[in-house]
């Protein structure tokens, strides 16, 4: 009798060992989840309010004044992320960054320095972390050491338990100089870069718009209202952007695993070329692979403005592209990638600006 309640005794002690193994296990796992590769790039409120008084520090608020609402993080410099951008009419191109030299100027016109360690921030409310990543991206192509971006922004440094103020910190100019084998003009590229590569297994191209936009389902438009051509660079395929958020409230990012299963497919050992329609949500691209460890990250920075143009003759897609294959980004397969290209079961098959879809799924150049 007594050996058998003993035994008893000794099974349900095992059972709570086993649970609290398996508790303890998820804990882990879910930490797991959020070591990104490059988890450096991402800061927390709780990280930046132990480090705000470190001397090096210099911490942005790329919002437009607007979406201030009379809340800065104390001692932040306000550098509008727009400020990067200019439009050019004759071409019929907005949102084009402004280049190499006019970025160094901004920047240390800012007070910004090469050796600070910058940390960017916008808000959940507008921006999501798809404008501070606008300006990771500038800085990562000037090779900026230490560039971090906050994550859930403004919101994130509240719930944290920070402070606010109304006014933002008044930094003296320096200059800014990034030398020039530190510049990786690789990272920014453009039409007539893209345009003999098309099919080059080397380079994925990656469409962050919506899955409306990717399919010519959904218009871009133009700097004057025009409606520019419908679909997609060819061979391209889809990640809406905001799949990248944990939800579309919250707007944090996702575990790196989560992340994992969105991009599987994609070889983090071959480039990756993100685009959009501006460049805006395409630097989230961008940052959000950047974080996951990709290396050879390209933003196609004019994306539809450029590619979309009715002026120009570069050919575009509706039918989608999608990825094939088991390769989860950070982890090896013996699975090859490769890419499917299916017509779309629903929805239509756009044309182009000015020209019909052949059964393949390509639209007109137009021109």
């Amino acid at each position: 009798m007594k050996n058998g309640k003993l035994m008893r005794y000794v099974a349900i002690a095992a059972v709570l060992l086993i649970g609290v193994y398996w508790s303890a296990a998820s804990a882990v796992g879910s930490k797991a989840g959020k070591a990104y590769p490059n988890a450096g790039f991402l800061a927390t409120g709780e990280w930046l309010k132990s480090h705000k008084k470190d001397a090096s520090l210099v911490i942005v608020d790329v919002r437009m004044d607007k979406d201030i609402e009379g809340k800065l993080i104390p001692d932040a410099v306000h550098m509008p992320w727009q400020q990067f951008q200019y439009d050019e009419a004759a071409g019929n191109m907005g949102a084009l960054f402004v280049g190499i030299e006019r970025a160094q100027q901004l920047l240390g016109e800012h007070g910004i320095s090469r050796n600070d360690t910058v940390v960017l921030y916008d808000s959940v409310k507008r921006d999501g972390g798809a404008t501070s990543s606008y300006i990771f991206w500038v800085l990562d192509l000037l090779g900026h050491k230490t560039v971090k971006v906050l994550e859930r922004g403004i919101d994130g440094w509240i719930d944290a338990g920070g402070e606010t103020t109304a006014d933002p910190r008044k930094p003296e100019a320096v200059l800014y100089q990034a030398p020039s084998e530190e510049i990786n003009l690789l990272k920014w590229v453009k039409a007539d870069y893209i345009m003999p590569r098309l099919g080059d297994p080397y380079y994925q191209i990656l469409d962050v718009r919506s899955r409306e936009e990717y399919l010519g389902e959904k218009p871009n438009l133009g700097l004057d209202g025009t409606v520019l051509k419908l679909g997609h660079i060819p061979t391209a395929t889809n990640s809406d952007y905001t799949l990248n958020w944990t939800t579309p409230d919250i707007k944090a990012i996702k575990p790196y695993e989560a992340l994992q299963e969105l991009y599987k497919g994609l070889n983090p050992d071959k480039a990756v070329i993100t685009y959009c329609h501006s460049g805006r949500r395409g630097s989230f691209g961008y940052f959000v692979l950047r974080l996951m460890g990709f290396e050879d990250v390209r933003l196609y920075e004019p994306s539809w403005m450029e590619w979309g143009n009715n002026r120009s003759f570069y050919p575009v897609e509706t039918k989608e592209n999608l990825l094939k294959g088991d390769t989860l980004p950070g982890k090896a397969s013996s699975a090859a990638n490769s890419r499917e290209t299916i017509t779309p079961k629903s929805g239509k098959t756009a044309e182009s600006g000015g020209g019909s879809s052949s059964k393949s799924g390509y639209a007109s150049c137009g021109g």
